[in-house]
């Protein structure tokens, strides 16, 4: 393995570690994420369909953002 991606997991890593602590200690101040306007819900009797499509979307540009700094740092 080269060190070039040793580097890229050990970020990777460290970055997940702090999301879990984020999540872990302040998890209901996110109470809103899964609810935005764009993600669809869909609840019947004995049905329920849950499509996040805005929270994913929040989601892939904020990890992209931060991929992207990463780059430029290293």
């Amino acid at each position: 393995m080269s060190q070039h991606t040793a580097r890229y997991l050990m970020i990777l890593g460290l970055l997940l570690l702090i999301a879990g602590a984020i999540f872990y200690f302040w998890g209901n101040k996110f109470s809103w994420l899964g609810r935005l306007p764009g993600d669809i819900r869909i609840e019947r009797e004995g049905f329920k369909l849950y499509i996040p499509l805005a929270t994913m979307l929040l989601l892939s540009a904020l990890l992209n953002f931060v991929l992207w700094l990463i780059r430029k740092v290293l």
